[in-house]
């Protein structure tokens, strides 16, 4: 049963996804800061948008604006991961192996938020 925004896996799935994501970008050279800055705020927005639209689910057409956002978030962060993945060509302290299970991962995150997404959207 669901008590709180911290049961949801989805939650807790973008907050565990913080920490790969932020070895990643800190790798990336300093020419790089402002693909690190939007990588990391698109990683940093997904947790607060399921939380906030968690405590609006009585609304479920609020609740869906919400995990829409957090789900646009969540592919946010796979292009940045994707682009991260080209500097990694040329820029060989970042390896494209780790940059590939965290693509996967996000995608992973996605789905189950799309998931949700569908199953409130019922309510609606």
């Amino acid at each position: 049963m669901i008590k709180d925004v911290t049961d949801l896996e989805v939650y807790n799935l973008s907050l565990d996804l913080l920490e790969p994501l932020y070895r990643i970008t800190n790798l990336l050279p300093l020419t790089h800061r402002r693909l690190k800055f939007q990588a990391n705020e698109a990683g940093e927005k997904i947790a607060p948008q399921i939380a906030e639209g968690f405590g609006k689910k009585r609304s479920p057409r609020e609740f869906c604006r919400f995990l829409s956002m957090a789900l646009g978030s969540s592919d946010e962060v796979i292009t940045h991961i994707r682009e991260i993945k080209i500097v990694a060509k040329t820029y060989t302290r970042i390896r494209t192996e780790d940059c590939e299970w965290l693509i996967e991962k996000y995608k992973i995150l996605s789905r189950k938020l799309n998931k949700l997404l569908s199953s409130w959207q019922k309510f609606d």
